[in-house]
């Protein structure tokens, strides 16, 4: 039997395999990423597979991270995204579109973790006029939106349409209306679950057009 004697380096990561009758002979075992083995009375050598490596460079976890967090935020919301983003979007795209907004534009660095800014996140985004003064304020378990009519304005109309969307900060859950009233209401109000009373909420504003063909960008409040 002819041992094949290799590095001292190399024996803590390979198993050692032996050639019977000389280097000509019958491979058994493995050396290096070579297999020796018999199938149906035939000696036959076998190249097994690289292992593939996973670096996790600091790089591909900031980006990985900025998926997660992009994910967590839209799944909560996807309906409402379908509407605000159809102008924004290829084809029907939307959640898409939504999330590499945000994530080149919403999510930043703060003391080494990505994290949502939301005074930088967008829930629609469109060509409709959007409203001046507009406010929202928490009441009981109600947030209270309001806004000053501008129909005329540009493009606003007297029906379009009011959009409401609160998320829940420390349970990364949302709630939204997406026909709560019209532009001339000046008034929408949105209720909230009681166990949320406490919570950090974050509110935003969107309007649409009647016929669903434009919408505003959306106002963070």
């Amino acid at each position: 039997v002819t041992h094949i004697s290799l590095p001292h380096q190399l024996k803590k990561k390979i198993i050692m395999g032996t050639i019977k009758q000389g280097v000509f002979g019958e491979l058994s075992g493995k050396v290096g990423n070579v297999v020796g083995y018999k199938r149906k009375g035939v000696n036959r050598l076998r190249i097994q597979a690289a292992s593939i490596s996973n670096p996790k460079t600091p790089k591909q976890q900031m980006q990985r991270g900025k998926i997660s967090i992009a994910v967590n935020f839209l799944k909560t919301i996807n309906p409402y995204i379908r509407i605000g983003y159809k102008n924004y979007a290829k084809g029907n795209m939307t959640y898409n579109a939504a999330m590499s907004y945000i994530m080149r534009r919403a999510i930043i660095e703060e003391g080494g973790t990505n994290v949502l800014d939301f005074k930088r996140i967008m829930v629609s985004i469109g060509f409709l006029t959007t409203v001046p003064d507009a406010t929202a304020t928490m009441e009981d378990d109600v947030i209270i939106f309001r806004w000053a009519d501008n129909s005329g304005m540009g493009n606003a109309e007297s029906t379009d349409i009011a959009m409401l969307l609160v998320y829940n900060k420390e349970r990364e859950l949302a709630i939204y209306d997406t026909d709560a009233a019209t532009r001339t209401d000046t008034y929408a109000q949105i209720s909230l679950p009681k166990e949320w009373s406490s919570d950090t909420m974050i509110s935003y504003l969107s309007f649409r057009s009647i016929n669903g063909e434009e919408v505003s960008n959306s106002i963070r409040l």
